[in-house]
């Protein structure tokens, strides 16, 4: 997803079909990176009076630039965040929960300013394996009142690479069921009429509703009760490519990229 997914952006999605038949979802998928179609509402980051604030963020957390972990509350996946300013062109963000790093991200923006590259590690608060990648960024506005070339709005680029872990879903169908599982730990198992069934595996999510229509599948996660994102995934006439769209309720953004069969 997830992510952030990919972070986000990763948590790819999941008539009944029959007991006997195969569904055209039953497999294994990877996301191919280079399709990936990011947001073009942009992310924005504040560094001023010595406070780092993601303002995009689903999660609003303000905390002190001075590298030591801060208390931050309503985040699912962590309960304190530090940062570090390594310099004007540097800053490095580490998220734990319990006292476990559950994330982090070293930005590092260009001389020219105009554009960056966040290197990332991400594993939820009940998964063990982590997550790898790195981002590009191109700028879309300065923060002239900002303190660090950080701040400001940026658009993502392109996912430079991910860990095969954050990439890989499968599906596996049982008459009226959908079953997922992904390398990272989150699974379910939940009827194709469109009623709630737990998820597991994610601090952010606690049930998803699944629907299935011919080559069309739609997951709607949601925690507590209230809704987190939407995915849908159309598999194309070959069986073998498919694409999925994507909306994040928490931040208002949709984008969609492409999954091969495995």
């Amino acid at each position: 997803m997830k992510n952030l997914l990919l972070a986000a952006a990763l948590l790819a999605g999941s008539i009944p079909f029959a007991a006997t038949a195969q569904s055209v979802f039953d497999g294994t998928w990877k996301t191919d990176i280079k399709t990936i179609d990011y947001p073009a509402k942009p992310v924005v980051y504040e560094i001023k009076g010595g406070m780092y604030e993601c303002k995009s963020c689903a999660f609003k957390a303000v905390v002190k630039a001075d590298g030591k972990d801060q208390k931050i509350d309503g985040n699912p996946y962590a309960d304190t965040m530090a940062v570090k300013i390594v310099d004007e062109f540097h800053v490095d963000v580490t998220s734990k929960k319990a006292g476990k790093v559950v994330s982090q991200s070293k930005f590092a923006i260009s001389t020219d300013k105009n554009s960056m590259q966040r290197e990332f590690t991400s594993n939820s608060s009940n998964n063990a394996e982590v997550v790898k990648g790195t981002t590009s960024y191109a700028r879309v506005a300065y923060d002239k009142n900002g303190t660090n070339q950080l701040s400001g709005s940026w658009r993502a680029q392109k996912a430079e690479k991910i860990s095969d872990n954050g990439l890989k879903v499968t599906y596996k169908s049982e008459a009226a069921m959908m079953n997922m599982t992904q390398p990272t730990g989150e699974s379910y198992s939940a009827k194709t009429d469109g009623t709630d069934a737990p998820y597991k595996g994610d601090a952010g999510v606690t049930s998803v509703s699944v629907k299935v229509k011919k080559n069309v599948l739609e997951e709607n996660y949601k925690r507590d009760g209230k809704a987190v994102s939407m995915a849908k995934m159309e598999v194309d006439a070959t069986g073998k490519k498919a694409r999925v769209d994507w909306i994040n309720h928490l931040t208002k953004t949709n984008g969609n990229y492409m999954m091969v069969k495995q």
